[in-house]
């Protein structure tokens, strides 16, 4: 119960912090791109604004992710994080085509002549100060994340992250523009569309393992040696088999059976599968749920 409180109050914690920087950069960049004339500034201030929604997702899956099994949760609510990891993922990858769409048009418009204002120094200095703070927030979150063992704590550390190289993408244009001038203006919005395809990158990556959870895949192939080398090791199991695995959350859920001599009492046959379920919890973590079904030769 203790871990549980202590897992809850860092994410409320660092769930805090991600709001109050992402309220602060979104405000800071909408307004520095609106007034500065920089599209890609206003694309990133609009990307910081998507982070408060992801932190709010983080924050609920992971909390009702911890609640313990009931008459309607088996086995938890390990799935609720999983869930809230699948929704940061989407809203990363709608905000990198909103980006991309809106860099293509404002090429479209240049190219047809139209003339756009160049940006502003303080659109440039908006752009800085989100890079800084944004690796900042990445560092401390993947830190926090890493710590408690939250899948959906973890994600957005990268939203974070990839919020800063939308911020690169958006001081390099801004900075090309202001200093080149004319037709280079271009800069602005060729930087927000390969910036976006990063940003479509990182949803990516955290939008598989969410849904591998989700549709129950099994454990990853050097997880699953683990398994069967804990199992080797111990001489009085004939064979195993059926041994099925998903992840649930941050929660490891691992069955099987396991082949045992006939002519060993109850005791003998529990102690031998009790001994390999503490030691297979050691190696899954403790919030693992293993199941072990003994049965004699065929």
């Amino acid at each position: 119960m203790g871990n549980q409180q202590s897992k809850i109050r860092e994410i409320n914690k660092v769930t805090l912090v991600g709001i109050f920087v992402n309220l602060f950069l979104s405000g800071i960049k909408i307004s520095a791109g609106l007034l500065g004339n920089s599209s890609a500034l206003f694309a990133d201030g609009l990307h910081s604004l998507s982070d408060f929604s992801t932190d709010i997702a983080a924050y609920l899956g992971a909390r009702f992710g911890d609640k313990p099994p009931d008459d309607y949760h088996n086995y938890g609510y390990g799935k609720y994080e999983s869930l809230a990891t699948l929704i940061i993922a989407l809203f990363l990858g709608f905000v990198a085509l909103q980006i991309f769409i809106d860099g293509f048009r404002t090429i479209l418009s240049i190219l047809r002549g139209d003339i756009l204002a160049i940006p502003s120094w303080w659109a440039f200095f908006a752009a800085l100060a989100s890079i800084l703070l944004n690796e900042g927030l990445f560092r401390y979150t993947l830190a926090v994340g890493k710590k408690i063992n939250s899948d959906s704590i973890l994600a957005n550390a990268w939203h974070h992250r990839s919020d800063g190289w939308t911020s690169i993408g958006a001081l390099m244009g801004v900075g090309g523009a202001i200093l080149l001038g004319g037709q280079w203006v271009m800069l602005d919005p060729v930087a927000a569309i390969i910036v976006s395809l990063l940003v479509l990158k990182v949803a990516v990556h955290i939008f598989i393992p969410a849904i591998r959870e989700l549709m129950d895949f099994t454990l990853h192939n050097n997880e699953l040696e683990k398994i069967y080398s804990t199992i080797d090791r111990y001489e009085e199991i004939l064979d195993y088999h059926k041994l099925r695995s998903r992840k649930a959350g941050g929660k490891i859920v691992l069955e099987f059976h396991i082949v045992l001599d006939g002519d060993l009492s109850l005791k003998k046959s529990h102690d031998i599968a009790d001994a390999l379920e503490k030691e297979l919890r050691e190696l899954l973590g403790k919030s693992a749920i293993i199941t072990i079904h003994i049965e004699p030769p065929l």
